[in-house]
């Protein structure tokens, strides 16, 4: 039996805004300790987000499925694992949640609570990372849930803290987490006008993954409850 639709829309919320406030308060921490270290900021960076990835996986996956994506969301729909019903409530509540996370992180700093970026991420090589980055994110749900979901938060923990190092845009893979990315002026931000291009990369990195696992594991549409991880246990 699975969670009502209320508990599921709250739990993307919270996981998602708890993902943000990981994102950019690590962010912050980083770039006041590392002393003007850029590459030693990064590396904090990307061990909180990665770290923090997997604990809210594992925490809300048996609720919502732990999208906290609306990429994921919308190729769980995709296969047929979450009614198109209910996927704009979750990708509402995703980026509602990175926004609030945006916000929490700021408070806890003693920052304005929004603040425009102006963290310039733009150009051919920035869109086709994002592209990359979130065609990987997917194929490497659609892989693992395929075998063992129970790895799906630690390989999509460990995609993502990778991802960090080898796509030039550092893997926003995610465009509720964009969004709210880019009312953060801080280590972690994105220009506004960088966004719409990095969603549509990332939108569409994700259904070419979508649509590639569909080729490799026919038995997908029916397997697609497994992403992330299996969520129609009862609670």
């Amino acid at each position: 039996m699975k969670s009502s639709l209320r508990a599921r829309i709250v739990a993307e919320f919270l996981g998602t805004a708890f993902l943000v406030a990981a994102v950019v308060g690590s962010g912050i921490m980083a770039e006041r300790l590392a002393g003007g270290n850029v590459a030693l900021a990064l590396l904090a960076n990307t061990i909180a987000t990665g770290a923090a990835l997997v604990a809210l996986i594992l925490m809300f996956g048996p609720i919502s499925g732990a999208h906290l994506n609306p990429v994921v969301s919308l190729a769980d729909a995709m296969e047929a694992g979450l009614a198109w019903s209910e996927t704009f409530p979750y990708i509402a509540a995703q980026i509602l949640g990175g926004i609030c996370g945006t916000v929490t992180a700021h408070a806890m700093f003693g920052l304005p609570l929004l603040s425009l970026s102006h963290h310039i991420r733009g150009g051919p090589a920035q869109f086709f990372s994002e592209f990359i980055a979130t065609f990987g994110l997917l194929s490497v749900i659609w892989g693992c849930s395929r075998s063992r979901s129970s790895i799906v938060p630690f390989a999509v923990g460990s995609y993502i803290t990778a991802a960090y190092w080898f796509t030039v845009s550092t893997s926003f893979a995610n465009p509720a987490v964009t969004i709210a990315r880019c009312l953060s002026d801080t280590f972690a931000g994105i220009r506004p006008l960088d966004v719409p291009l990095f969603v549509v990369a990332q939108v569409a990195g994700g259904i070419a993954a979508t649509i590639l696992f569909r080729w490799l594991v026919p038995s997908l549409p029916s397997r697609a409850r497994d992403v992330v991880v299996p969520h129609g246990a009862e609670v």
